[in-house]
């Protein structure tokens, strides 16, 4: 075999190799049509899916925040009431407005300073002992609305409700009614 021959038989190799690669790279035009529409598909539920990742994101660190707070209130509410709050609610209301944005401030000395500004919300204060005091020194009574019971006008309750129960009389009812009504 001489040079000539053997460059012939190199080029007839390569131009047969280039024709299959030709051959194996062309595909049906309905089959790649399939493809591209697959291929976009796929791109479509790549995007929606991101974003539904970007919300799920969102929402969990939404409520991750919701919960710290949620935490640091109920963490105050149990300090208040250990504390001796009255009215809890407007206690907690208030020593997180103080607080303000910080979840993890400090409460032992955000409830302190509210015990020492608005002393009327805990028990055991000096404000409410020196009512009371003032209550005894003047000597004021019960008002009509809130009166003592006493056991004769009991009796006579109790009398005038079973005479009105045996009796079945409208008269005897309303008597006992308006008896009532004095006393209870």
């Amino acid at each position: 075999m001489s040079q000539i021959d053997a460059g012939e038989n190199i080029l007839s190799e390569d131009t047969e190799g280039q024709e299959d690669i030709v051959n194996q790279k062309l595909v049906p035009v309905a089959e790649s049509i399939r493809y591209r529409k697959r291929a976009q598909s796929a791109e479509k539920k790549i995007e929606t899916l991101a974003e539904q990742l970007a919300q799920a994101k969102s929402q969990a660190s939404e409520m991750a925040r919701e919960l710290s707070g949620i935490q640091v209130e109920q963490k105050l509410m149990r300090k208040l009431a250990a504390a001796g709050a009255i009215d809890v609610e407007t206690a907690v209301l208030i020593a997180k407005a103080k607080i303000g944005t910080e979840t993890e401030a400090d409460l032992d000395g955000a409830i302190q300073q509210l015990k020492k500004e608005k002393q009327y919300l805990f028990s055991g204060t000096s404000a409410a002992p020196v009512a009371a005091v003032r209550q005894q020194d003047t000597g004021a009574k019960k008002t009509a609305g809130a009166k003592d019971r006493m056991q004769d006008s009991r009796t006579a309750l109790e009398r005038a409700a079973k005479k009105a129960a045996t009796t079945g009389n409208r008269t005897d009812l309303q008597e006992y009614l308006k008896l009532r009504r004095n006393y209870i």
